[in-house]
């Protein structure tokens, strides 16, 4: 699917769900959702693209694998933070939406620290 046609899809959709909202508004979320959910499958089949790039950057100059994979599960908790928070904000509760961005933020650092102790060690030999 192109950008463009993902363009049109949520303009759609969200015209669809503000014409709900003032009737019926349960429906206006659960067409908000619906459409979030189908660029949500468009844009998985884009990431395999993206996965594949990434290793071939890691064979290229040899990089350790354990990197990658953080970095994957880096962007996997970034992308389904985003996602859930844009959801519930939609539905009208921001705190909760505040809420899983934060804990998205909490996640990746933990998930980084031991890449930011392993570049530490290497500064220390270097400087050693």
């Amino acid at each position: 699917m192109s950008a463009v046609q993902v363009g049109i899809l949520g303009v759609v959709g969200a015209a669809l769900a503000i014409q709900f909202k003032s009737g019926k508004s349960e429906y206006g979320i659960y067409i908000s959702v619906a459409v979030s959910l189908l660029l949500f499958f468009c844009i998985v089949g884009k990431l395999q693209m993206i996965l594949d790039a990434v290793k071939e950057i890691a064979a290229e100059i040899s990089l350790n694998s354990s990197y990658i994979g953080t970095l994957v599960k880096m962007l996997g908790i970034t992308y389904a933070a985003e996602f859930s928070a844009g959801i519930c904000r939609d539905a009208g509760y921001g705190a909760i939406a505040s809420q899983i961005e934060i804990f998205a933020k909490l996640a990746i650092l933990t998930l980084g620290m031991p890449v930011l102790l392993t570049l530490l060690e290497t500064i220390k030999e270097f400087l050693t």
